[in-house]
C-alpha cells in the first residue's frame, strides 16, 4: 500500500463511506457469519484504499488483506437516491447470502419461495414391503397384547366343579370288604399311593414334557387354533395341566369352543406357576375318566384289574394310561380291532417310558400286554344289593345326610351286615320255599345282634330289580300270635307270675265279641307258661283284660313298635288287641324279640356301624340300649317262649345243640304266618305273606307259623350259630319244669326234634273264606296291605297257632 493511499484524509474516507453503497456482490461471503442485519447496523465499516467501504468483520478476518493491488478498481454502482430502496440485509442461510429487502415497519413480508427438491423415485416393491411390515406388526402385536390382557383378567377359579369332586359312596360289610359302590365311581387317593412307574406311564401317554413345560403346549395350542380358524375340527393339544384345569375347576365347560380353550390356557398358565406339579398330577389322576365308569386311578385299578392302585404293575399302569385317550376301546376288548388298537397304544406308552428313561429297554422288552379282567356289566343293585342301598340310604337320611352327600359325597359306610350270614339267610329262605308257589308270596327274614341292635343279616326278596318292595323292612302285616309275648311281658312287669292261672276255655265272650281257640280246643284254667306254649287265644284275652290294653300298648312301644301302628283304627282298644291285629314289619319283630335275648334291654335296630365323610370325619351309630323291663321279667318270658320251641307250636324251630326260645304267629285264614325266636347271641324273625293280602297257599306246608316260617328260622340258625359258643338262658323265677338241656353242655333232646317241616294237607286252591268252621263266627281283619298300609275296619280277629302234633 502506498503512502499516498495511507495518507488519505480521514474525513474524506468518512465522506466516501457515507456516499458509497453498503452492498457487496451476491457472491461475496462472510466466513465469520456476521453478515446479518445486526452486523450491518451495529458495526463500523473499515476504509478500503480504493474508497470502498469494507465491513469491520471482513477486516478482522483478513478479507481486506486479500485485495490484489494489480486488479483494476471497479467503481461501485451509483447509490440510488435516498428513500428509493429499503436498506439491504444479509441472509444467514448456509448457502450464499441472499439480499432481502427489509420492509418498512408495519408492512408484511412474504416468505421467500423455497426451491422444490426433485422427488426421488421409490420402487413399488419397497412401498409394498413397508405396508406388509405394518400389517404384520399389527397382526403380531395385537394378539400379544390381547393375550396379555386376557392373562391378567382371567382369575384361577376358587372352587372345583361339582362333577369333579363327586365321589362314590362305598358301603362295606362288617369285615371291611366292599359290599356296594354307588354314585360316581371316583375314589381319590394321595399321589404317594400311586406307584412311580404308574405315574410315569401316565406322563408318557399324555404329556412327556409335564415337568418342564409351563402348563401349556404352545405348539399343540397353535395347532388347535389353526384347525378352528381354517374350519377344521377343533383339536386337542392339551397338557396334563390343561386337562386337569378343564375337569377340575368350576366355570370351565366341556364345550369344544375357542373361547373355552383360551380361558383354559390362561388358567393353566397361572396354575402351572402357582401350583406344585405333584398337586396337579394328583388332581388329574383323581378326576380323569379311564372308562368302565371309573373316574380316578384307584377306581380304574379296581375296574380293570380288581386290585388297589398300589398293587398295579408297570405294565398294568401303562394300560390304564393308554386308556385315558380311548376309554371306549379300553373298556371292552371283545372286538379284534379294539384289541389291536389298545396293544399298539400300550406299546406307544411303554416306548415313551423308555425314551423318558423311566424304564430300561431291557425292562420294556420283557413286559407283556396286561389283558384286563372282563368288565362287570351287572347292575350294581341286582339281587340284595338294591335292598341294602335303600336301607343304608334311609338310615343315612335319619342321621342327617342329604341325598346329594349320599350320591356323590364320597361317604365310606361300614354296615353291620355280615357277608356269610347274608348268604345263610338267602339260602334258608329260598331253599325252604316250595316250588310252584305264587310269585305274590313274599318271605322276609331279619337277624339282629341282641347286645347292640345291629342287623347282621336280612332277606328282603330274590332280586331288587324285579321287586323293590323289601319284605323284611317295607312290608307291614299282622303279626298274629307273634304279638302275645308283648302281652306276657306287660303282665309280668305288672306283677303277674308264671304260675298265675287264667281261663283258657274256648268260646268266651268279651264285650260282645266271642273269642275262639284254634280248632275250638278247650284248655280250662292254665298258667302263663301253658297259655304261651299252646298259644291259647282266650287265655291271652283274659291276661290283657286283667292288666289293661293300655299297659300292653306301652310295653309294645318300648319294644320299638310305633304308637301310630298300635293305635291305628282304634286297634289298641279292641278286645282282640292281644291277638296281634295291628301291623308290624319283620324288622320290628326281630328287634323286639332281641330285647328278651338281652334280658330286658332294647336296642334300636340299625344297619350302619359308622360313617366317614370326605374330610375323614367319623360318626358312629350308638349301641346303648334302653332297659324296658327287668332281667327277671325277661328270663320268665324267655322260659315260657322256650317251652313253645320245646313242646309247643314251634317245635320245628328247635336246634340240635342248644336251647332256643320263640313264638309262632298265625292270623285268621292263614293270611300271614310267622316265627320269631332267639338264642342268647342272636334274634331272628321270619314272616311269610302275600303282596295282595290274600290267604296263603303253600304247597307242601300248612298255613301255620310253626311250619314253613319255623323251618326257615331253624335252617338259618343252624348255619348262623355254628361259630357261636353254646350259652344258656337265665333261670326263671318259677321253674315249672327242669330245663331240657343242662347249662354246662349241650345234649340231645329227650325225644327227637324234627329238623324239617312236616307237610300238611292243604286245599287245592286258596280258601275264599275263613279257615275256621263256617258255623263259628270269625272276627277281625286279616291285616293291612304289605306295602305299609294300616289295618282297616274294627279289629275283631283272633289268633291261633299250629304246626306240631301236640298243639292246637
Amino acid at each position: 500500500m502506498s503512502e499516498k493511499d495511507a495518507g488519505v484524509d480521514a474525513g474524506e474516507i468518512a465522506m466516501q463511506s457515507e456516499s458509497a453503497p453498503t452492498s457487496e456482490p451476491s457472491g461475496a461471503s462472510n466466513s465469520g457469519g456476521a453478515g446479518g442485519p445486526e452486523a450491518a447496523a451495529g458495526q463500523e465499516d473499515a476504509a478500503d484504499p480504493r474508497g470502498v467501504a469494507v465491513p469491520a468483520q471482513a477486516v478482522e478476518s483478513g478479507a481486506a488483506d486479500r485485495h490484489d493491488a494489480t486488479r483494476p478498481d471497479i467503481p461501485p454502482p451509483a447509490r440510488p437516491p435516498a428513500g428509493s430502496l429499503p436498506p439491504v440485509v444479509f441472509d444467514e442461510s448456509p448457502s450464499a447470502m441472499t439480499a432481502v429487502h427489509a420492509l418498512p415497519e408495519g408492512e408484511k413480508s412474504e416468505p421467500p419461495k423455497k426451491q422444490k427438491k426433485p422427488k426421488k423415485q421409490r420402487s413399488r416393491r419397497a412401498k409394498w414391503l413397508r405396508r406388509a411390515t405394518y400389517v404384520l406388526g399389527v397382526l403380531i402385536l395385537l394378539p400379544v397384547a390381547a393375550f396379555i390382557v386376557a392373562y391378567l383378567l382371567t382369575p384361577v377359579p376358587s372352587s372345583a366343579q361339582p362333577q369333579a369332586v363327586k365321589e362314590a359312596s362305598v358301603f362295606y360289610y362288617d369285615d371291611g370288604s366292599v359290599l356296594l359302590r354307588t354314585g360316581t365311581n371316583r375314589q381319590p387317593v394321595p399321589l404317594s399311593q400311586v406307584p412311580k412307574q404308574v405315574r410315569d406311564a401316565v406322563i408318557s401317554a399324555e404329556n412327556r414334557s409335564f415337568y418342564s413345560d409351563p402348563g401349556v403346549s404352545f405348539k399343540g395350542t397353535a395347532r388347535a387354533f389353526w384347525a378352528t380358524a381354517t374350519g377344521g375340527s377343533l383339536q386337542g393339544g392339551s397338557t396334563i395341566t390343561q386337562q386337569m384345569v378343564r375337569n377340575y375347576y368350576s366355570g370351565l365347560s366341556q364345550d369344544r369352543t375357542a373361547s373355552r380353550k383360551l380361558k383354559e390356557i390362561m388358567i393353566a398358565l397361572k396354575v402351572g406357576r402357582e401350583k406344585d406339579k405333584s398337586w396337579i398330577l394328583q388332581q388329574y389322576l383323581n378326576t380323569i375318566y379311564f372308562g368302565r365308569g371309573a373316574y380316578s386311578i384307584e377306581s380304574a385299578a379296581q375296574a380293570y384289574y380288581g386290585k388297589d392302585v398300589q398293587k398295579l404293575t408297570p405294565a398294568e399302569g401303562a394300560y390304564l394310561a393308554a386308556a385315558i385317550q380311548v376309554p371306549t376301546y379300553a373298556s371292552d376288548l371283545s372286538s379284534s380291532s379294539a384289541l389291536q388298537y389298545m396293544q399298539a397304544r400300550w406299546r406307544y406308552v411303554v416306548d415313551g417310558m423308555v425314551q423318558m428313561k423311566r424304564i430300561t429297554p431291557q425292562e420294556a422288552a420283557v413286559m407283556r400286554f396286561p389283558t384286563p379282567i372282563k368288565p362287570n356289566l351287572k347292575n350294581p343293585y341286582k339281587g340284595a344289593k338294591g335292598y341294602v342301598y335303600e336301607l343304608v340310604k334311609a338310615e343315612l337320611r335319619r342321621m342327617g345326610y342329604t341325598d346329594d352327600q349320599i350320591a356323590k359325597g364320597g361317604l365310606k359306610v361300614r354296615t353291620t351286615l355280615n357277608k356269610d350270614l347274608m348268604a345263610d339267610a338267602k339260602e334258608a329262605v329260598e331253599g325252604a320255599m316250595p316250588a310252584g308257589v305264587s310269585k305274590k308270596v313274599m318271605a322276609g327274614l331279619v337277624s339282629v345282634d341282641p347286645s347292640t341292635g345291629e342287623i347282621n343279616a336280612f332277606y328282603g326278596g330274590k332280586n331288587y330289580l324285579d321287586q323293590q318292595l323289601n319284605a323284611a323292612f317295607d312290608a307291614k302285616v299282622q303279626p298274629g300270635s307273634g304279638f302275645k309275648p308283648y302281652v306276657l311281658a306287660a303282665a309280668l312287669n305288672d306283677g303277674m307270675s308264671l304260675d298265675d292261672y287264667v281261663d283258657g276255655s274256648n268260646a268266651q265272650t268279651f264285650g260282645g265279641t266271642t273269642i275262639h281257640n284254634d280248632e275250638d280246643e278247650d284248655f280250662g284254667m292254665v298258667n302263663l307258661v301253658t297259655a304261651t306254649e299252646k298259644s291259647i287265644n282266650t287265655a291271652y284275652i283274659n291276661i290283657a283284660q286283667k292288666i289293661g290294653n293300655d299297659k300292653v300298648t306301652k310295653m309294645a312301644e318300648k319294644l320299638g313298635i310305633p304308637e301310630s301302628q298300635l293305635t291305628a283304627n282304634g286297634a289298641n282298644t279292641a278286645v282282640t288287641y292281644p291277638l296281634g291285629v295291628i301291623d308290624v314289619s319283620v324288622e320290628q319283630q326281630a328287634a323286639a324279640y332281641a330285647a328278651f335275648a338281652s334280658e330286658g334291654v332294647y336296642h334300636a335296630p340299625h344297619v350302619i356301624k359308622w360313617v366317614t365323610d370326605r374330610d375323614d370325619k367319623k360318626r358312629t351309630q350308638p349301641t346303648d340300649g334302653t332297659r324296658v323291663f327287668s332281667k327277671q321279667v325277661a328270663r320268665d318270658a324267655t322260659y315260657a317262649m322256650q317251652k313253645v320251641v320245646d313242646n309247643g307250636t314251634g317245635t320245628n324251630a328247635s336246634l340240635p345243640d342248644r336251647n332256643a326260645a320263640g313264638k309262632t304267629g298265625t292270623t285268621s285264614s292263614g293270611h300271614q304266618v310267622w316265627f320269631n325266636g332267639f338264642i342268647p347271641q342272636l334274634a331272628a324273625s321270619v314272616g311269610v305273606f302275600r303282596t295282595d293280602n290274600k290267604a296263603l297257599s303253600l304247597p307242601g306246608y300248612s298255613v301255620y307259623g310253626g311250619d314253613l316260617p319255623a323251618k326257615i328260622w331253624h335252617d338259618y340258625l343252624v348255619q348262623a350259630d355254628k361259630d357261636m359258643p353254646v350259652k344258656s338262658f337265665g333261670d326263671p323265677s318259677v321253674n315249672l319244669d327242669q330245663p331240657q338241656y343242662p347249662t354246662y353242655a349241650p345234649v340231645q333232646p329227650r325225644w327227637p326234634r324234627p329238623t324239617f317241616s312236616r307237610p300238611r294237607t292243604t286245599p287245592a286252591s286258596p280258601p275264599s273264606g275263613p279257615a275256621s268252621p263256617p258255623s263259628r263266627p270269625t272276627h277281625g281283619p286279616t291285616g293291612g296291605p304289605p306295602t305299609g298300609g294300616q289295618p282297616t275296619g274294627q279289629p275283631t280277629g283272633h289268633g291261633g297257632d299250629g304246626g306240631d302234633p301236640n298243639s292246637m
